[in-house]
């Protein structure tokens, strides 16, 4: 009986949102788009891998794209210049972020920097994470931790290629990203049984799939608290793993409180403004834990995914992968490893990195915006509280705009002699986002990515097991908040350095 009652009621509810549409529609241009099923409008179109399913309908409809998920209009972005419009000349309106039934469970109740809406709280935060963690300053002052925990993975695969040793390059990546992610936020690394049974990355990973999940209770808001996917169960069960593990983080370092001159890692400085009362907000234990796990997944899952597709490209394109060996063995010989030093001269690196940004950029969608007010654009109508996402991974593909080469196909050459860079500047090529709520760890994902790929190409050459040949690697991906692959790298290096 009562499931009548709610279908009936979801009925009435979309017959009257179908007429308010309608309305709007008669009264204001909305951008084109497919029409919707009811009550669920265009949900049922996003399938395994929906930056894909979008990249489709984007083809049909075009770059400025309409879509009604569930009760919420959404706002498909396909192209640079579309991008440029939301991001750029209009980036205040859609500055800020929608609710998010993920980040409400896990980011205890979007107080993170990644989730939390657009105004003074995030702003100051914002402004902490960058001075504390990000500033180039703060950069600088881990390149030794960089270069030593680099180190013990070189060492680490040195013996294997000693042995012959077929290994999983993934899981060593994940494991190197989380040792240093550690030790910059907490000081310390953290064994994976001080943990969760699972591991730091396993559960990370989670919380990546689970916030990018389309979720109905997003959509359909009076169907969350039926938890019709399990999502909000899986999500709960998650943040308590989360939320032990800050708690016992945090008083850890109250415990051992750090008297003044000695060095203070970020979760230190977090407690030193603990209790600060800033204008309209209080900060305490849910917003620390929440910026905590922003810091967390945000250098960990993120720069760990980047180097495992430019190590996979560069596996499947030998030609690529001899090529940055002679630009490395040029800046750094075969006598030492390549220094951080060395990064700024190294072209075709760079040239690299931009390459496997564009053709896998690590979060496809970026997160999702919400306009703050109406607006319109191209001389379409923008609704107040729609979301807007950023197809970053079709901006990559569009033929339009990689013309020299085909879009498909991982070619570093295409951006000899090109200006178009990653920060955020050019809008064809937008892996950090750009504005206001463009990431503020770029420079720091750049300086670990590009350093850690310029070790493995250096120090190694790479074999595929069972004498596969490179064109036969699975470059198949996991669909995510971040986009892994789906399978594990698994490869044997042969070290190529003088002893």
């Amino acid at each position: 009986m009562a499931w009548i009652w709610i279908t009936l009621l979801a009925l009435i509810a979309h017959l009257l949102l179908r007429a308010l549409l309608w309305e709007t529609r008669d009264k204001k241009k909305l951008p084109p788009g497919p029409r919707g099923f009811p009550i669920l409008g265009n949900l049922p179109l996003l399938g395994k891998n929906p930056h894909h399913d979008l990249h489709k309908l984007a083809k049909k409809y075009g770059p400025l794209m309409y879509l009604r998920l569930g009760f919420v209009p959404t706002i498909l972005i396909s192209s640079p210049e579309v991008a440029e419009q939301f991001l750029k000349t209009h980036d205040l309106i859609f500055a800020s972020r929608p609710p998010h039934e993920a980040a409400k469970h896990i980011s205890y109740e979007q107080r993170s920097l990644a989730f939390a809406p657009y105004g003074p709280y995030w702003r100051n935060i914002r402004k902490m994470c960058t001075l504390e963690l990000l500033s180039n300053a703060k950069i600088y002052s881990f390149k030794s931790m960089r270069r030593d925990e680099v180190g013990l993975l070189v060492n680490f695969l040195k013996d294997a290629s000693r042995d012959h040793m077929a290994i999983d390059l993934s899981a060593k990546i994940s494991s190197l990203s989380a040792d240093m992610s550690c030790l910059m936020v907490f000081g310390k690394k953290y064994m994976d049984r001080e943990f969760d049974e699972r591991g730091f990355k396993a559960v990370v990973q989670e919380v990546m799939v689970l916030t990018a999940t389309p979720n109905i209770g997003d959509y359909v808001p009076f169907l969350a608290s039926f938890d019709l996917q399990g999502l909000t169960k899986r999500m709960k069960a998650v943040s308590r793993v989360f939320d032990a593990f800050f708690e016992k983080i945090i008083d850890e370092h109250l415990e051992t409180k750090k008297e003044e001159g000695q060095t203070k890692d970020f979760v230190d400085v977090m407690l030193g403004i603990m209790g600060l009362n800033e204008g309209e907000y209080h900060i305490d234990r849910p917003h620390i834990k929440a910026i905590i796990l922003d810091m967390l997944a945000g250098s960990m899952d993120t720069s760990a995914t980047a180097i495992e597709w430019a190590m996979a490209e560069l596996i499947k394109h030998p030609r690529a992968m001899k090529k940055l060996q002679e630009e490395l063995e040029k800046a750094a010989g075969l006598n030492r490893a390549v220094e951080e030093s060395d990064l700024e001269g190294l072209d075709y690196l760079h040239m690299v990195i931009k390459e496997t940004m564009r053709l896998h950029p690590v979060a496809p969608l970026l997160l999702p915006h919400e306009a703050t007010e109406d607006c319109t654009v191209n001389g379409f109508h923008i609704p107040y509280k729609s979301r807007v996402i950023v197809n970053v991974w079709s901006i990559g593909r569009d033929p339009k705009v990689w013309t020299t080469h085909d879009p498909e196909e991982f070619v570093p050459e295409r951006f000899l002699g090109s200006s178009v860079d990653v920060k955020g500047r050019d809008f064809q090529l937008l892996p950090f986002g750009t504005g206001r709520r463009g990431c503020p760890g770029m420079q720091l994902g750049l300086t670990v990515v590009r350093f850690v790929v310029a070790q493995l190409v250096h120090c190694f050459d790479w074999e595929l097991p069972s004498g596969m040949s490179p064109s036969e690697l699975d470059m198949t991906e996991k669909f995510g908040l971040t986009t892994p692959r789906a399978k594990h790298l698994v490869v044997t290096p042969r070290y190529r350095l003088s002893e």
